[in-house]
């Protein structure tokens, strides 16, 4: 039987082949290993200081501090904004497996409300994964401990400390001062526009009116920044370089917190103003405005519920009345009508003429009431400004047109923005044939003109603006500008806030500023001036000028009865006051909304005001250890002061609101 055959291996061959191999991988691993080094090189050598620099930007963070806002003082060094410290309970989101529970775990534990748990997804929006939102912004001592004893439970969340502003005297400063509130998606957007998100990097808060905001460049200072160790979970582990931030400026307002307390006790929860100013340099006294409200309500974010409440309610508190309340101006423009009337040459300081109770426009049967029903009899320029004869002023206006007088009238800053700084400020009306045109696109008629003569009609004022002109007169055409601020506060020291002054007034002869001055001189002075009774034995010379201002209008033959008309459709009350009559010093407007005549509802508190302002004076001049005496609050209280006078309302053809 035959062996099959077995083929012989070729050993040389396999070795060979085995050789190629090998050197075939050594060159590959050597090759390999080549690019390794080459690529360790690149990274420790080539590219150290590049991987270096963002090796420490993941170990190391920049975090902005933010500045200390800046405190706001009376004239006197009484606080009037401060800083207190609170507790806010932080959440960051980007630590947190399950926000949704976390957050109704902690509303639960800490009594939270729907609306806390929605300001807190509205601010999350607004902020990065990595940064902490605010979910308690102000915690109680409770909520506090609570949180502490269940800390553990909850990671990446924390209680922080912060300074939030305060306003300890609440409503009496709130329309002036305004207040602080959180930034919201506007004010993000502003700031991004106007280039100042990163001064804001570390701040929540930011003015919102007023004062707080007109000067919140001022207030809100310069943020510092910390370089901070943080391992591999963010957490904080040693401080590397820390710079700290520049706190905002101190101011002092010319507002002295005594006059603006006696304004607010006077007006005694009436709807209404009161604005008093420094006669020489414009400086704000007082500007109280009332209905108010509490604007402390608003630095933690001001509920829904409470808010509603506010804006919806009947008496208007959001409204600063004192820059935004437009009023006609009625009886208190008379002084500037008898300027208007001199200066053009209509009347001279011996012009008579006869007030049988009535006017009437030449060749028409309508008849423009005095509020007078039996007239004034024949009188000149100072019985018609004393006795506040509105018959006089109507065959005044009626001679100078209504184009002079609106151009007239804007020198002493009607139909245009004091100056004053706040943002709240409105322009109000001083109507002219453009104006009308423009807004209800009529012509302008001569019954137009008639009513704006004893400032009825399309005129409107602001209490800033009646006070503002007031001291212009009183100054004899010398224009000053309403100044909130006094002096600022540095580190380099207190440096005064210089007063503004705009181009004087210039009458075609001097000598007329004193016959409206006279005028106002015996409103208050003489026996027969409208508000002599409110005025009767101070121990200052003062001058002032009463109004009634119609809120609706009435027929011709109609008798006004306050009995019949609804609360809000009653004349308005109003009044302005310099003293003392030789040397001004301080300049007062008052309006009382719906109370009836002036020289009975506005005169007296314009009289509380002015001796509240000397009796201070005497006293203890401008001290900040100084408060109103016993003896002057309870002095000419608004229920005395009423009963001084019982001058008849000032009745007029026009009403305009």
């Amino acid at each position: 039987m035959n062996q099959p055959s077995v083929a012989m291996r070729d050993h040389s061959a396999e070795s060979a082949l085995f050789v190629r191999r090998v050197v075939v991988s050594i060159v590959f691993v050597l090759t390999l290993i080549s690019i390794l080094f080459l690529n360790l090189y690149y990274l420790q050598v080539e590219s150290f200081q590049v991987y270096k620099t963002r090796s420490n930007d993941n170990r190391i963070n920049v975090l902005p501090v933010a500045p200390n806002r800046g405190l706001i003082y009376d004239r006197n060094g009484v606080l009037l904004a401060e800083n207190r410290p609170i507790f806010s309970l932080e959440i960051t989101t980007e630590k947190i497996a399950d926000l949704e529970q976390t957050v109704n775990d902690l509303a639960q534990l800490l009594g939270l409300d729907q609306d806390d748990i929605d300001n807190f997804y509205r601010q999350k929006k607004r902020q990065r994964r990595f940064k902490p939102v605010a979910l308690v912004p102000r915690l109680t001592m409770e909520q506090a401990a609570i949180f502490s004893v269940n800390q553990h439970h909850y990671e990446g969340v924390n209680i922080e400390a912060y300074l939030k502003r305060y306003y300890p005297y609440g409503e009496t400063l709130t329309h002036m001062l305004g207040y602080v509130g959180k930034i919201n998606d506007r004010d993000v957007i502003r700031l991004e526009k106007e280039g100042k998100s990163a001064t804001y990097a570390a701040t929540r808060d930011i003015g919102k009116q007023g004062i707080e905001r007109y000067y919140e460049d001022m207030l809100h200072g310069v943020p510092g920044y910390q370089e901070v160790e943080v391992n591999n979970r963010g957490k904080i582990i040693r401080v590397l370089k820390f710079v700290p931030p520049e706190p905002g400026k101190d101011i002092y307002l010319n507002i002295d917190l005594a006059m603006q307390q006696k304004a607010k006790k006077m007006l005694d929860g009436r709807r209404g103003s009161v604005v008093m100013l420094d006669a020489n340099d414009g400086g704000v006294l007082a500007l109280a405005s009332s209905p108010s409200y509490d604007p402390n309500l608003f630095v933690h974010g001001i509920s829904s519920k409470n808010y509603n409440a506010l804006l919806h309610s009947k008496d208007r508190p959001l409204i600063n009345r004192a820059t935004q309340g437009r009023y006609p101006p009625a009886s208190t423009i008379k002084m500037q009508m008898a300027l208007l009337g001199l200066n053009e040459g209509v009347v001279t300081p011996q012009t008579r003429i006869w007030d049988p109770g009535s006017w009437q426009i030449p060749n028409t049967s309508k008849r423009f009431r005095d509020w007078k029903r039996w007239g004034h009899g024949w009188v000149d320029v100072y019985h018609a400004i004393e006795q506040s004869c509105d018959t006089y002023f109507y065959d005044l206006i009626y001679q100078v047109g209504i184009d002079k007088t609106s151009e007239f009238m804007k020198q002493f800053g009607f139909g245009d923005y004091t100056g004053i700084d706040i943002a709240e400020e409105t322009r109000a009306v001083m109507p002219s044939r453009g104006w009308k045109r423009a807004r209800f696109n009529q012509p302008w008629y001569q019954g137009d003109t008639i009513s704006v003569g004893i400032g009825q009609g399309y005129w409107t004022a602001t209490p800033i603006q009646l006070a503002h002109a007031t001291a212009n007169l009183a100054r004899r055409g010398e224009i000053i500008v309403p100044r909130l601020l006094k002096s600022i506060r540095t580190v380099s020291g207190t440096f005064e806030v210089p007063p503004d002054h705009k181009p004087p007034i210039v009458l075609n002869n001097d000598s007329h500023w004193q016959v409206a001055l006279d005028g106002m001189y015996g409103v208050v002075n003489k026996k027969t001036g409208t508000a002599h009774k409110a005025f009767a034995d101070t121990a200052y010379v003062a001058a002032g000028k009463s109004g009634t201002a119609q809120v609706i209008g009435m027929k011709e033959d109609e008798e006004y009865d306050a009995e019949k008309l609804a609360e809000h459709h009653r004349d308005n009350a109003m009044f302005v006051a310099y003293a003392p009559f030789d040397n001004p010093e301080v300049v007062t407007s008052v309006v009382v909304e719906n109370a009836g005549g002036g020289s009975s509802h506005a005169a007296p508190v314009a009289r509380a005001m002015l001796d509240a302002y000397f009796e201070r004076k005497q006293a203890q001049p401008f001290n900040p250890s100084f408060s109103l005496s016993n003896s002057l609050q309870s002095n000419l209280t608004r229920d005395e002061l009423e009963t001084l006078s019982d001058e008849q309302p000032e009745s007029t053809e026009v009403g305009a609101q």
